[in-house]
């Protein structure tokens, strides 16, 4: 009478786990870009954030207000260390940029101090987030 074998062979563990090891290798990376654009979006959110009170601001006074806090709620977060404007502030001037900085620690390391910014040129009446030294795949879609 024959005995039947049960389990699995040495090559059979081997290949099972061979391939584990392949899917990783493609899984984490895509996974670490994943949560580096979902940290740069809070960026985004928080500098979205100043479009209405920054245009009310200059409709109103006729010049841009002196720093962001002046008329944002927020301008840090979890992942955001700090939003300011870098170009235009208390000026008569059309123009405006805001930029987002991202925080030194606790962010995904190719966004640490990194920066995104939200610029006008016309008044408040459009956007543009295309500036700042964040890559472009780490951008959302419409940043890029």
């Amino acid at each position: 009478m024959k005995k039947a074998h049960k389990g699995f062979t040495l090559i059979e563990l081997m290949i099972v786990v061979a391939i584990i090891g392949i899917l990783a290798a493609v899984a984490i990376p895509s996974y670490q870009n994943y949560i580096a654009r979902s940290q740069v979006s809070e960026a985004l959110n928080l500098l979205s954030g100043g479009k209405v009170p920054m245009g009310e601001y200059f409709q109103d006074k006729g010049l841009w207000p002196a720093n962001a806090a002046e008329v944002m709620n927020n301008t840090s977060g979890s992942f955001t260390d700090n939003v300011e404007i870098t170009s235009g502030n208390s000026s008569t001037s059309s123009s405006l940029t805001l930029t987002a900085t991202m925080k030194a620690t606790g962010v995904n390391t190719n966004i640490q101090n990194e920066t995104i910014t939200l610029a006008t040129i016309d008044g408040a009446s459009n956007w543009s987030c295309t500036g700042g030294t964040i890559g472009t795949k780490y951008r959302p879609s419409t940043c890029r």
